[in-house]
């Protein structure tokens, strides 16, 4: 029989059936998708419930909710460690943070000036960012120690004797080791902001937590370097010479074209310097551990402890999702700035 029939004088077509077509990079993308929808969202989602239950163990996965349902979080809100934990990461982001940055462009200057060993001077200032976290910790601590390392230097150099002569006090510190707290505004702030009793850690800024900063900030440096090298070969030689025309030379020049065309690359770098440093766990728990009146703490070195010493799997639970918070607070607006950037050019 014919696939086509005269009706009425006209010729009627069989429809075909459409079949699905899924595209080549949806198929491509599937497996990934997957993996990360199940060890991501989904573990985040199971981590939610742990953080909100009553009495959760790993042999008894009892996701009862803790009455009231927020226990666990106000549990840790009025700890003095998790306080003096969040105090931390501010202060360790900041400096670190900062101290990178301007590090790094520093450092990218002069290696873009290097003309005959820009690539031998890269390599060395590159090559801490090639470390782990865990190398960077277990040196520091050494160099950090109060009877070796940089004291050693200090007491052979002459400047703990010069320093023992002026004042009568012997010039040891204790680096990483010390719990001394300066510019506490505790007191002030009970003051001025009602109903922040509760706060019962000092707000200042940990001496311990300084030298901290000062080994993250060592092995990230070059990676902050690197990225301001890219933009700096990227500017045309037009531009600084329009720059020396114009009368804009040495300083100004970079104070007034290369500075604000560098904003879009330290934004950049700041947004994962601040990740980096919101989630550091190895590098402190490797050179000081929680410190001295929790002078080094941080939340990550807070969830291991409570989860696998303390085994309050709750508790470490809902810190965990207190870093994610924190995460995404930070990365989740550039994400969503840079997405709409995107869309408008």
């Amino acid at each position: 029989m014919a696939s086509n029939t005269l009706v009425s004088g006209k010729a009627r077509v069989r429809p075909r059936r459409r079949r699905l077509r899924i595209p080549a990079p949806a198929l491509l993308l599937a497996p990934s998708f997957l993996i990360v929808s199940i060890f991501v969202y989904v573990f985040i989602a199971y981590t939610i419930g742990v953080s909100l239950s009553k009495a959760w163990r790993p042999a008894k996965p009892d996701f009862t909710m803790s009455d009231p349902w927020y226990k666990n979080y106000h549990s840790i809100a009025i700890s003095p460690r998790f306080q003096a934990d969040i105090r931390n990461t501010v202060i360790l982001t900041v400096v670190f943070v900062v101290g990178s940055i301007v590090g790094g462009f520093l450092l990218a200057v002069l290696v873009h000036n290097a003309l005959h060993a820009r690539g031998f001077f890269r390599g060395v200032f590159l090559l801490p960012y090639a470390l782990s976290f865990i190398v960077t910790g277990v040196v520091w601590r050494w160099l950090f120690n109060p009877v070796t390392g940089v004291n050693l230097l200090l007491k052979y150099s002459g400047v703990s004797s010069a320093y023992q002569h002026m004042t009568g006090h012997k010039l040891q510190p204790g680096w990483v080791t010390s719990p001394t707290v300066v510019g506490d505004i505790s007191g002030l702030l009970n003051k001025v902001l009602p109903g922040s009793h509760f706060i019962e850690t000092q707000l200042g800024i940990p001496v311990a937590l300084l030298a901290v900063a000062l080994a993250a900030g060592w092995q990230l440096t070059g990676f902050a370097m690197a990225m301001f090298l890219a933009g700096l070969t990227a500017i045309p030689s037009e531009v600084r010479e329009a720059a020396m025309m114009d009368g804009a030379g040495g300083r100004r020049y970079y104070l007034s074209v290369v500075v604000p065309m560098m904003k879009p690359i330290a934004v950049t770098t700041a947004v994962i310097l601040t990740y980096v440093a919101l989630k550091m766990f190895d590098l402190v728990f490797a050179m000081s551990g929680s410190g001295v009146g929790f002078a080094t703490d941080t939340p990550g070195v807070y969830v291991y402890e409570t989860m696998y010493k303390a085994l309050k799997p709750n508790l470490a639970s809902a810190a965990s999702i207190v870093m994610l918070v924190l995460v995404c607070l930070i990365v989740v607006p550039y994400l969503a700035r840079h997405s709409k950037r995107q869309g408008t050019d």
